[in-house]
């Protein structure tokens, strides 16, 4: 523009920039004049009082229509600018950092907006022994029984009870918490390719949903990978078969080809802790999918045993799925069958936001009750332990399952959530008596059973030759890892360390690691059997303990389910 002739106007002719002699006439708007510099202000304004009422009007809402135009692609612009940001964002929460090298995960799915860890492999001596721990059963595994459910270490030998590939699915979220790419890779291409749920078989409700359904969704919240998802929805649909009885409370048997559910062959009743166990990962499921019909299911469970009758909020061992009710005088114990019951009252009010308060109302009662009722003080030197009220008479028996040691951890995550001083210091006295399992006996590790004296003047405790089983179970050093969290007290660290020596020492066998006959030897006899949570629970809850990150998965964002997989709270 700059350089032309006042007089010189300007057209668009085909295209073609042209000039042409100027021309006065009614449609000077025509022309682009006004742009002119050389244009006095008197004469723009003698030119618009020649135009009509309507051309003025015409001029009006051509310059509003402009300034409309404008005002809306600034507004788009910025707004791509921001999603570009929030991209960027989420990409950069989606990387998993190892020791191997650096694998990109990125979101394929917006169910879950939360900021998901990010994990760097081992940072210390005593991490990178624990996945050279890993990495061994993993290999025997891959080379013995890949596919199968479990892998008998000594013989190298498959084993399977589900049919499921177990330690596999079970092990993975471990394999990515530790880093390990190539084992993570390996084993999501076999969920990917090879697992199936229709096979014409019955499996274990309870079993099923934590080692399994739970993995699956661990493993999709961390990758965002739909595949997981798919997988799990699809074992969801089939497992829900299970709340198919008179009262709701599920079956314990589920067939998951034809999509049956009946009670076991041995009995009419399932077992209270495989019925109140399972809810983390069906809301979960509901949660991931956008669909409320799984935790509608497990969370009507919840609902009628909150309405059942309790002995001071302490449930029996077994409840019939087709009353609906608790078998009368049934034992009562924090072990086996009954453990996770008081667990998962704990953990879904957390997970639910502590909305739910019913929940904390039944743990809180339970745990008054266990006081009341359960805990008791050996002799001579006053060990803190949790018994039992016997099937039939409900008298007190002075006997604790190894299973029972989960309750430190439990009763330290509550006090970290407001409730009383003294459930910590419960926790605190319970956890020793449970590290003395372990240093009672020449392996450095605890039995499936300690049995307590209650009026003796030289031993607290005792193993029986039935008892003195080890299957490497996970639950003292979960409880560990819980107060290494919350407290920052290395000297649990240490603990761990020591039993992580007698797992290397004693059941560390060719081909994996191999549970123990009895832990009262020096020299004992291997049972053949690596169970899957070894892989799952044992190792990760090791590992986790000997991060010098305390919060490398934060009890702040995350429920662990009873096999040890990451679930994330919501607020809701």
């Amino acid at each position: 523009m700059k350089g032309l002739p006042v007089d010189t106007h300007i057209y668009f002719e085909e295209g073609l920039l042209t000039t042409a002699p100027h021309i006065t006439t009614v449609d000077t708007w025509n022309t682009l004049d006004f742009i002119d510099p050389a244009l006095s202000h008197r004469k723009i304004k003698r030119r618009w009082n020649r135009l009509s009422r309507l051309q003025r009007s015409i001029v009006y809402v051509i310059l509003v229509l402009l300034i409309t135009l404008i005002v809306v692609y600034i507004a788009s612009k910025m707004r791509n600018t921001e999603n570009d940001n929030v991209n960027l964002i989420l990409d950069q929460n989606a990387t998993l950092v190892n020791a191997s090298g650096i694998l990109q995960i990125h979101h394929k799915s917006a169910i879950d907006t939360m900021e998901r860890p990010t994990f760097t492999g081992p940072a210390n001596a005593r991490q990178y022994a624990v996945v050279e721990s890993f990495k061994h059963a993993w290999k025997g595994y891959k080379e013995r029984a890949w596919g199968h459910d479990n892998l008998k270490p000594v013989t190298g030998m498959a084993y399977d009870w589900f049919s499921l590939g177990l330690t596999i699915v079970d092990g993975l979220d471990t394999a990515f918490i530790m880093g390990l790419t190539d084992e993570y890779e390996e084993g999501k291409n076999w969920i990917k390719t090879e697992l199936i749920f229709t096979k014409n078989k019955d499996v274990n409700f309870f079993e099923v949903t934590i080692r399994v359904l739970g993995a699956l969704l661990t493993n999709y919240h961390f990758s965002q990978d739909e595949m997981f998802l798919d997988k799990a929805k699809d074992l969801g649909d089939r497992l829900m078969s299970a709340f198919s009885s008179p009262s709701g409370i599920p079956y314990s048997d589920v067939n998951l080809g034809t999509r049956t559910a009946h009670a076991p062959e041995w009995s009419h009743y399932s077992t209270t802790a495989e019925v109140t166990t399972v809810q983390l990962e069906f809301r979960e499921l509901s949660r991931a999918t956008n669909n409320p019909a799984y935790e509608d299911a497990v969370a009507a469970v919840s609902e009628k045993i909150h309405l059942l009758p309790k002995k001071h909020g302490l449930v029996p061992i077994f409840i019939n799925p087709n009353t609906g009710h608790f078998l009368p005088h049934a034992t009562i114990t924090l072990g086996a069958r009954g453990d996770s019951y008081y667990e998962y009252l704990l953990k879904q009010w957390l997970q639910t936001g502590k909305t739910i308060n019913y929940l904390l109302d039944d743990y809180m009662t339970a745990i008054e009750g266990i006081r009341q009722f359960l805990a008791r003080h050996s002799t001579p030197n006053r060990r803190l332990f949790i018994g039992e009220l016997s099937a039939g008479s409900e008298s007190f028996n002075p006997k604790m399952d190894h299973l029972t040691c989960f309750l430190p951890g439990t009763l330290a995550l509550g006090h970290a959530n407001g409730l009383p001083d003294w459930h910590m210091s419960m926790a605190e006295d319970l956890l020793y008596t449970c590290y003395l399992t372990y240093a009672a006996h020449p392996t450095f590790l605890a039995p499936e059973i300690t049995h307590f004296n209650m009026a003796s003047a030289s031993a607290d405790m005792y193993t029986k030759s039935a008892d003195a089983h080890s299957l490497l179970r996970p639950e003292f050093v979960e409880s560990l890892w819980y107060m290494y969290q919350l407290t920052g007290n290395t000297t649990y660290q240490d603990w761990g360390w020591q039993i992580y020596q007698g797992f290397e020492k004693y059941a560390r066998v060719t081909y994996g690691y191999s549970s123990l006959a009895s832990v009262k030897t020096d020299k004992p006899a291997h049972r053949d059997m690596m169970e899957s949570f070894f892989l799952s629970e044992t190792l990760k809850y090791l590992y986790l303990l000997f991060s010098e990150d305390r919060y490398l998965i934060d009890l702040n964002k995350y429920v662990i389910n009873s096999e040890a997989h990451p679930l994330p709270i919501h607020t809701s």
